[in-house]
């Protein structure tokens, strides 16, 4: 019975798979054909849909999400996969935004600007200042800005301060709560764990490695700090009090009678500010649009007031450069040894940019912007050769310098013919250290031994599990003065100081912009338009009929085709996204979720350099995080 069934049962299963193999068939056909259906789509909407008509009385909205950058970090995979796993891969070039107004100053369609600051996450004073410096040049044209937020931290506050109108929502308030930083000291730590740091360094202010050898802050480490932090709060302060013509030195006085005024208000942060006159209005933002709509009336669709963001805004007027220009390369985030993406710095791939702008007849100058904290000490050393290259064959170079150009970052800018630096500019930090950490304490409270052969004693000499042998260190540390007075030397001859004089300048100090040009570290303090212009007098022509060189960010050649894969995949990535919830590192860790994130940062760089193929790396490095 059962072998006349089975013949039965396999047929029947057969067709099943065969069922089966039509629907999986048809659902990937299906696929297909929705793909290419949404790339048709995509292709038009792209090349037709975002040609964006701008009418009369049209209000540019600056809704600025994300941290401000020089170069949007990570390449396409990293934002493809940052938007499929929930993800923001948001920020803001401070290009876009300074092109964008430069245009609507004299775009006479464009009415107003209304700066919309919820999600915008801030950068370093220099950056803030250079973006505030396009605000009071927009507003000089007679047109004006109104700033809105729920509420301002002091980052957000640095550009709303500069609009023609500032408000914020009943409920909200501005958090100006000063300059400083508390760094975890992981000595005891280590201690616990049977680990030791053992860092090497040369410069009695380079405290990059300090968390990991000590419990507190060193009263050098301390020294520097202050000197920088107090400079970069006047500024930021001064900068304020003139934006919102107030009495100098308020701001540090009304914060200092901040619990006894809050009390006078009865709580209330909002009304306190604008007593303050921080804020001009408190409103909530249905009540801005109202107000934006009774001035420059409704749009098409009779929803809102007559609008255009600022992307779209700079998609439909920005026009390719073309014939003689100003190259200008991006060098922003860690310095590395080879080939980097956007938003990090490789050795290779940025020496290689400087090359192809170097051998370009239309590039008559070069001006690097640097936003650098520095790395590696040989990557940084192939971009400052690659400069002096480039001016070796008649190029002019002259590097502007950002939120920070320190130690590495420092070091890229030694073969300029100029060296520009805002006044809040993080720099100097002339130092060098490596760190080989061991764990031979850890190793015994595991009762993990270790041993072998070894031909030599050279053979593995650093190893993590041991000890760290004397010769090592002796090595290491020969390698570090080596790279250091490499360093110093450098720094005199761009400088034209004595090497005595910039090894007392150096000692991993840092500086500000305007303590360096003091100091003679930098040659001028301006911002990045100051720069350009230095660049284009250096080159000494003109674009034609006297107009000026035009400037044109170089990069690595993208076609319209990969352009369009480009928009096209993030595109995908929005509409069939999902998140994937937070980092598992809390509940690996067992620490809440906003300590256990400050510990992976503090560690994440030592795994670069144990990531390494060579047993050490010697690293020009500031870990200087000084942001507003």
């Amino acid at each position: 019975m059962f072998s006349s069934v089975r013949p039965l049962f396999q047929t029947l299963h057969r067709t099943t798979l065969k069922v089966s193999d039509w629907l999986t068939q048809g659902f990937r056909i299906g696929l297909v054909l929705a793909v290419l259906a949404y790339g048709v789509g995509m292709v038009w909407f792209i090349y037709f849909a975002d040609r964006v008509a701008i009418a009369d009385q049209t209000v540019l909205v600056l809704d600025l999400k994300g941290a401000l950058v020089e170069e949007s970090p990570g390449g396409l995979r990293d934002k493809v996969l940052g938007e499929l796993q929930g993800e923001s891969t948001d920020s803001v070039r401070l290009r876009d935004l300074q092109m964008a107004l430069a245009l609507a100053e004299k775009d006479k369609r464009i009415d107003r600007v209304l700066l919309k600051l919820d999600d915008f996450k801030g950068a370093g004073l220099a950056s803030l200042r250079e973006a505030a410096w396009a605000i009071e040049k927009f507003k000089a044209s007679g047109k004006p800005v109104v700033a809105w937020s729920a509420g301002y931290d002091q980052r957000q506050y640095y550009l709303a301060a500069h609009a023609s109108q500032v408000a914020v929502h009943p409920m909200g308030t501005v958090l100006i709560e000063g300059f400083g930083r508390q760094r975890n000291y992981y000595k005891e730590a280590l201690d616990k764990l049977g680990i030791e740091a053992n860092l090497i360094r040369v410069g009695q202010y380079k405290s990059a490695g300090e968390p990991f050898i000590l419990s507190q802050p060193s009263a050098q480490a301390l020294k520097a700090e202050a000197h920088v932090y107090d400079a970069l709060w006047t500024l930021y302060t001064e900068g304020i009090e003139q934006a919102r013509k107030l009495p100098p030195g308020s701001v540090a006085q009304l914060i200092d009678s901040l619990p006894g005024a809050l009390q006078a208000v009865k709580g209330d942060a909002g009304q306190l500010v604008k007593d303050w006159k921080w804020v001009d209005q408190l409103q909530t933002f249905e009540s801005l649009r109202q107000t934006l709509i009774d001035a420059v009336g409704k749009d098409e669709d009779g929803n809102t007031f007559r609008q255009v963001g600022f992307k779209d805004y700079l998609q439909a007027q920005i026009k390719p450069v073309k014939g003689a220009h100003i190259a200008v390369i991006v060098a922003q985030g860690e310095i590395g040894d080879g080939r980097a993406p956007a938003g990090k710095i490789g050795g290779l791939s940025t020496s290689e940019l400087i090359r192809t702008a170097t051998e370009d007849e239309d590039v008559k100058a070069i001006v690097l912007r640097v936003n650098s904290p520095g790395g590696s000490a040989f990557g940084s050393e192939l971009i400052r050769d690659q400069l002096r290259m480039a001016r070796d064959k008649g190029k002019p170079v002259v590097v502007s310098m950002g939120d920070v150009a320190a130690s590495g970052g420092y070091w890229i800018a030694m073969s300029a013919d100029q060296v520009w630096a805002d006044a809040s500019t993080i720099t100097g930090s002339i130092g060098v250290f490596a760190m080989l950490p061991t764990g031979e304490g850890l190793m015994r409270k595991l009762g993990v031994n270790t041993g072998g052969y070894r031909t030599t004693w050279l053979a593995g000499a650093y190893d993590p599990r041991k000890a760290l042998d004397p010769r090592v260190q002796a090595l290491v540390q020969s390698g570090v003065e080596h790279i250091y007075a490499d360093f110093i030397g450098k720094a005199a001859q761009a400088r034209k100081l004595e090497v005595a004089q910039v090894d007392a300048l150096a000692q991993g100090r840092i500086w500000t912009g305007a303590q360096a040009q003091a100091h003679g570290l930098v040659d001028r303090v301006g911002n990045f338009n100051d720069a350009v212009e230095a660049a284009r007098q250096l080159a000494g022509k003109s674009a034609g009929a006297d107009m000026p060189l035009p400037i044109r960010y170089w990069g690595p050649k993208i076609s319209k085709v990969q352009r369009w894969v480009q928009q096209y995949l993030m595109q995908v990535a929005n509409h069939v996204g999902w998140g994937v919830g937070q980092s598992e590192y809390a509940s690996f860790t067992g620490l809440p979720g906003g300590l256990s994130a400050m510990v992976e940062e503090d560690f994440i760089w030592l795994k670069a350099l144990l990531d390494q193929a060579q047993p050490y790396a010697a690293a020009a490095h500031c870990l200087c995080q000084i942001t507003p």
